[in-house]
């Protein structure tokens, strides 16, 4: 059945209403499909291990997941609010349409009932004029699941508000998991057939091009016009978000097998200012410099899964995190682990996942720059290098101050960091690494391009930085 056709017949009940609903429930379903995709971790862990080899802004795609993850969210949002405000003007117009005594043809069109055809053929779901839009809202599948869809949208948006995502992980948590209900409800969506199409038997009999000028003569013996017929047309969301769904079913299960694993804690270290660090081991766990794990504790809660950055190399034999107490669930892992006479609480670990860092070898030169807890990612980096060097013979450059106590520098002059580096090396390719604020992401962004020359043979400088 043409879409022609099938827009024909509504553009006379709702005009443009209807294009833009059905343009914006397209694009709806597309971003739906896409959503999925940047949070299977291991799936991106694959795809980064496959494209080793490919060129490097290729493989820095995958490192900007979050934030496709974030842009597709906003798109979803936007055509959500067009689809809604389309169909308010619809239902508005099905209900003019089903009131009016004219005899228009949008009246007839309103009339058509279930009597023509066993229960099908009607086009405006308002059967009659003491029915109310919310009436049909509300009983209609379409309209129940549109109002499931939308409610359980703005509780996943405004919860994954950066302010709530920080301070109240716990509720961005467990907000988010009812993304089910809202792919459980765009999938059945449509199956209440709310958008209609003319069946192929009535259009052989009644095609609009030919018939839609003589509405006042339908039915009538002598015409060669006959009322024409609908029925719903199938649904379609479903076919968008399959494959995406199931992708990330399999990957929920392999987050669960692999969470389910033993692991050994073998050494629990608490330092000052409420940091904690701890080192286990895992059967098969096997890691990279600056990879991260996701942390549960049954103890706490059986539900909430919190990233860690680890901060062992690869060339140890255990792994390690460090815990800084920042919120609910990380002050109460640290009482737990202050216990002395309790038993140690059960971890559960999934993963190691892949980010940028890992590309840190890749690059002649690594400018690492980390702020706050932020330096975690880098201890694994600083580590790995130390074990690489530790047997070889080789002369490394070391700056030192002479100086027989910690030293402690202000805020660097990133312009003379990035000039030093540019002069010390002016044919290199440098990697500029950050785990730290947006503010602070925002000003190396803007030296990597200042300092980067326009030369491809001369230096260059490349910003990476930590997501979780």
């Amino acid at each position: 059945m043409g879409n022609w056709v099938v827009t024909h017949w509504f553009s006379v009940l709702f005009l443009s209403a209807l294009a833009w609903a059905r343009a914006s429930a397209r694009c709806l379903n597309f971003n739906s499909m896409l959503i999925l995709l940047p949070v299977c971790r291991n799936l991106l862990s694959f795809l980064r291990g496959s494209c080793s080899f490919c060129r490097r802004t290729l493989r820095k795609q995958l490192d900007h997941n979050l934030t496709f993850h974030k842009l597709v969210a906003y798109m979803i949002c936007l055509h959500t609010a067009i689809h809604i405000i389309a169909h308010l003007f619809n239902f508005e117009r099905y209900s003019r349409s089903r009131q009016a005594t004219d005899g228009c043809l949008a009246s007839i069109l309103s009339n058509l009932s279930h009597q023509e055809k066993e229960g099908d053929s009607w086009l405006n779901p308002i059967q009659s004029p003491n029915m109310t839009v919310e009436y049909v809202t509300f009983t209609s599948i379409a309209g129940l699941t549109g109002v499931i869809i939308t409610i359980a949208l703005v509780l996943m948006v405004t919860s994954a508000m950066e302010f709530i995502r920080r301070s109240y992980f716990e509720v961005f948590w467990y907000t988010h998991h009812i993304f089910i209900i809202y792919f459980v409800g765009l999938g059945i969506h449509g199956i209440g057939g709310m958008v209609r199409g003319q069946t192929e038997e009535s259009l052989d009999e009644s095609h609009p091009h030919k018939c839609a000028e003589f509405f006042e003569k339908w039915g009538d013996p002598d015409s060669h016009c006959k009322r024409p017929q609908f029925e719903g047309l199938p649904a379609e969301s479903w076919k968008w978000i399959l494959t995406p769904s199931i992708l990330y079913i399999f990957e929920r299960i392999l987050r669960f097998y692999r969470s389910r694993q033993k692991v050994v804690i073998t050494k629990v270290v608490m330092y000052p200012s409420k940091v904690l660090e701890l080192q286990m081991n895992k059967r098969g766990f096997s890691m990279e410099v600056g990879q991260y794990i996701f942390v549960n504790c049954p103890l706490i809660s059986c539900l909430e899964w919190h990233p860690f950055t680890l901060t062992s190399a690869p060339e140890e034999d255990f792994f390690s995190i460090h815990i800084r107490a920042a919120g609910d669930w990380t002050e109460s892992l640290i009482r737990a682990f202050e216990q002395q006479h309790s038993p140690v609480p059960r971890i559960e670990v999934d993963g190691p996942f892949g980010t940028v860092s890992e590309d840190v070898f890749q690059y002649e030169v690594a400018m690492l720059v980390g702020a706050g807890i932020g330096v975690t990612p880098f201890a694994s980096i600083l580590k790995s290098i130390w074990y690489k060097f530790r047997n070889a013979d080789h002369s490394l450059k070391t700056q030192k101050d002479g100086l027989k106590q910690k030293t402690f520098f202000g805020r660097p002059m990133w312009d003379n960091e990035f000039s030093t580096i540019a002069t010390a090396h002016p044919k290199s390719v440098v990697g500029v690494f950050l785990c730290g604020p947006q503010t602070l992401a925002r000003s190396l962004r803007k030296c990597c391009q200042r300092y980067s020359s326009l030369n491809p043979r001369k230096v260059q400088f490349y910003f990476n930085k930590e997501n979780f």
